[in-house]
């Protein structure tokens, strides 16, 4: 076995502390990489507090994971001992059923397995993620990383980025689009990215004025303050698509008034509680309301790919390991431009 220094959460009460455990020993199809950066999303903070679902503990999150390898199984084919190498939030899945054989493993009909917070494919041995020094994941499950790019700034491309690429891909949203996003944060802050780059015309919808400048700069087109009644009243059904980032409570029948006739709100964030949807604020209009997930491995190394092509990273803070806590302090605050980032030689 493999000792591994860690942060983690022995319950959900307890703050984020130093933690030793052990990792398995790589196998013949496995990869173990020291991991350099994590970044640091707010799926974490909701999984230590339980938010979702009862956690697993002692909990080490992180899953925007980049590092160099240092071992590879006897059987392993796609990487060496010093490449640059990722992981995001899936280890593994059941490789077998309907969705895995179409490189939809997020979407696993038989369950995957996360890479923190998880049980592997045996169904007993828990995951942890990446808060942690090292890392041992099947082959199949790492994603190579251009040597191009910020490493730290690639970090949360593992989850950010490819939870806002992947439905941009999907419905295939790009030139002669009005694509709306709503929320500027880790998640927005990426659909913003990528929206331009697929040649959309892309607008900021948000609650605080105070943002319209970092839009801007980001490379949105136009901003839209969602609190003044003549801004919304003047983007109404202006919009193809809203990418829907917001994991607070809001008001989903006021932005699907955005929507153009056939226009598709996509929801990414996760509000605590469920929304009220009035029937009506679809029929007008043949409206959809959707969600999506983060992408496959396939479409994850696609996505990674095109950042190196294109020069797209996450606009990051990096942080100290011992700095955790306020960090989420910070961020529930939205005090973050626009991802935290562990360097892990802190650890």
């Amino acid at each position: 076995m493999i000792e591994t220094k860690a942060y983690a959460a022995q319950s959900e009460t307890t703050p984020l502390a130093p933690w030793t455990f052990e990792r398995r020993e790589v196998g013949p199809h496995d990869v173990q990489f020291d991991i350099l950066f994590c970044g640091v999303c707010h799926s974490d903070l909701h999984q230590i507090k339980n938010d979702w679902f009862p956690g697993i503990f002692p909990m080490v999150p992180g899953h925007e994971i980049v590092g160099r390898v240092v071992k590879v199984g006897d059987h392993v084919k796609k990487f060496k001992v010093g490449d640059l190498a990722g992981t995001g939030c899936l280890v593994d899945s059941c490789r077998v059923c309907e969705n895995c054989k179409q490189d939809l493993e997020q979407y696993c009909l038989n369950g995957n397995s996360q890479t923190y917070n998880g049980l592997e494919q045996d169904g007993k041995t828990p995951t942890y993620g990446g808060y942690s020094n090292t890392i041992v994941v099947h082959e199949d499950f790492v994603l190579h990383v251009s040597d191009k790019l910020n490493l730290a700034a690639v970090a949360p491309l593992l989850c950010a980025g490819i939870t806002t690429y992947s439905p941009l891909r999907h419905w295939k949203v790009g030139k002669g689009h009005k694509l709306a996003v709503l929320g500027l944060g880790g998640l927005g802050h990426m659909a913003v990215k990528f929206g331009v780059a697929f040649g959309a015309d892309v607008t900021v919808l948000s609650t605080s004025p105070k943002k319209e400048a970092d839009a801007k700069k980001l490379g949105a087109h136009h901003f839209v303050v969602t609190t003044d009644p003549e801004q919304v009243k003047a983007a109404k059904g202006t919009f193809d698509f809203i990418l829907d980032t917001v994991s607070a409570e809001h008001d989903f029948n006021m932005y699907l008034s955005l929507l153009r006739t056939n226009g598709v709100h996509i929801c990414v964030g996760v509000p605590p509680k469920p929304a009220e949807i009035a029937a009506f604020s679809l029929l007008g209009g043949r409206k959809s309301l959707a969600g999506s997930g983060i992408g496959g491995l396939a479409e994850t190394q696609e996505m990674l790919d095109y950042c190196a092509e294109n020069n797209i990273v996450s606009d990051i803070e990096m942080i100290d390991i011992k700095d955790i806590q306020t960090a989420y302090d910070r961020m529930v605050k939205g005090d973050v431009r626009y991802r935290f980032v562990i360097d892990m030689a802190t650890l």
